[in-house]
């Protein structure tokens, strides 16, 4: 199972997390953990790409990867890390056996 723990810090992102395997087919061809790997690499890159003051911790192993802003997030990265946890709570709703999102505050 995938698991996501979103953490807030006041009204902000503390930190996120996702780690496991989504279990629904063979690895290489299980499409909840390719949908998942897909999202969260293009906010990577969009947060990377974009933001000129990038200023993330990123720790990433297999079937693995923390993010923890150092400091104050921008409306562009605030507005990028919101369409990745819909988009995750997306995939949870249609395949609640294979991802669980944890938010705590």
């Amino acid at each position: 199972m995938t698991k996501v723990v979103i953490d807030y810090k006041g009204k902000g992102l503390g930190s996120l997390s996702i780690s496991g395997h989504a279990g629904t087919n063979v690895a290489g061809k299980d499409l909840v953990c390719a949908a998942v790997s897909a999202i969260s690499f293009g906010v990577l890159n969009a947060l990377e790409d974009i933001d000129e003051d990038f200023d993330y911790e990123i720790d990433r192993e297999e079937a693995s990867i923390k993010l923890s802003p150092k400091g104050a997030i921008s409306d562009h990265d605030e507005t990028v890390l919101e369409t990745l946890i819909i988009q995750l709570k997306t995939i949870e709703a249609s395949y609640p056996e294979a991802i669980t999102i944890k938010e705590r505050k």
